[in-house]
């Protein structure tokens, strides 16, 4: 059974689904589109170093800038210093946003050095700056974690006894090792043993490719709520599918029309938004919404040979109406 309700606190996520925190991915303006498309409960910033959160660089700052329009939100950051993290979270707390999380998953080598699942090799140290957090905020604080650093070191169940009993309200698990990465598949039955060992909501994550996957998780492991991320940043529609899929047992796949919308108006958006890397976001993102459009391969060729934001519009806008206009294979 899929739940209705992800309840954090008095915060009340309808529909139980998440969009996770990716660094280069969830800026105001793709949140935006994933809100746009509905049926998504809930929305995350990029995750954001306390180290610079603190010392207030506008870079930093800029990845915690959301409209009214998106909440609820709420905010990720990472750093291994209780007390910068403290600080942090304060700072984030005063910015408005409806809760804050923890990252404790992401495998990258920069971030592993000062936070990440780096701390999942050390809870004694993890015990002291989940702590620190908590006694600096009022707002919902949740975490998200790896399953452990490496096969010989599943610690997820330990730091989520440990996180209920400091204050932490929810956790979402993503079940593969920091030294997996995002290779080899999640091992969806630790999440079901972080389910079985905590009352505090827990939250799957991992491996939700398609609508089907998200019910089959939450049948599987018990889960509260289910978080997708590489998922929704090729396929933004997935929170909508899924909701068509538990309403009515199937859902639709976007057509080019709505792929050339989408893309032209995320664009556009773009560099309203004056978004500093818009270029480089445009040939991301063209790359990622362009997979099963016919002769994609071709859109994403011209659009990484383009070198203005003008250009990649006029790419863009010629190349679907030059397919609308051909028939098909």
């Amino acid at each position: 059974m899929f739940p209705a309700e992800l309840k954090i606190r008095d915060l009340a996520i309808r529909p139980a689904t998440i969009l996770a925190p990716m660094a280069g991915v969830t800026d105001t303006v793709f949140r935006r589109v994933i809100r746009s498309l509905g049926a998504c409960g809930l929305i995350m910033t990029e995750f954001t170093s306390a180290e610079g959160l603190t010392r207030k660089a506008a870079r930093t700052l800029h990845y915690l800038y959301f409209d009214e329009d998106e909440h609820p939100i709420a905010a990720q950051i990472f750093g291994a210093d209780p007390d910068v993290m403290a600080s942090a979270a304060a700072l984030a707390e005063d910015l408005g946003f409806d809760h804050l999380d923890i990252n404790l998953g992401c495998p990258v080598k920069k971030v592993v050095k000062c936070g990440g699942s780096g701390l999942l090799r050390d809870l004694p140290h993890l015990e002291k700056l989940l702590s620190a957090v908590r006694g600096a905020v009022r707002i919902p604080l949740t975490i998200k974690i790896r399953s452990g650093w490496d096969e010989n070191n599943i610690v997820a169940t330990d730091v989520a006894r440990m996180a209920e009993q400091i204050g932490i309200e929810a956790i979402a698990v993503h079940p593969r090792t920091r030294m997996q990465g995002y290779a080899g598949s999640a091992d969806w039955k630790i999440i079901r043993a972080v389910k079985d060992a905590v009352r505090i909501p827990v939250i799957g994550n991992g491996d939700i490719r398609v609508p089907e996957d998200a019910v089959r998780m939450a049948a599987e492991t018990g889960c509260d709520a289910v978080m997708i991320g590489r998922a929704a940043s090729s396929n933004p529609w997935i929170f909508s599918q899924i909701a068509d899929y538990l309403a009515t047992g199937r859902y639709q796949e976007p057509d080019e029309s709505d792929r050339y919308h989408l893309l032209s108006d995320y664009f556009r958006n773009l560099i309203a938004a004056g978004m500093p890397d818009a270029i480089g976001k445009m040939k991301q993102f063209a790359t990622l919404f362009t997979h099963g459009v016919r002769h994609g391969g071709e859109l994403r060729e011209a659009v990484h040979h383009a070198h203005t934001t003008a250009e990649i519009l006029d790419r863009v806008d010629a190349f679907f109406a030059h397919t609308a206009a051909s028939p098909a294979d």
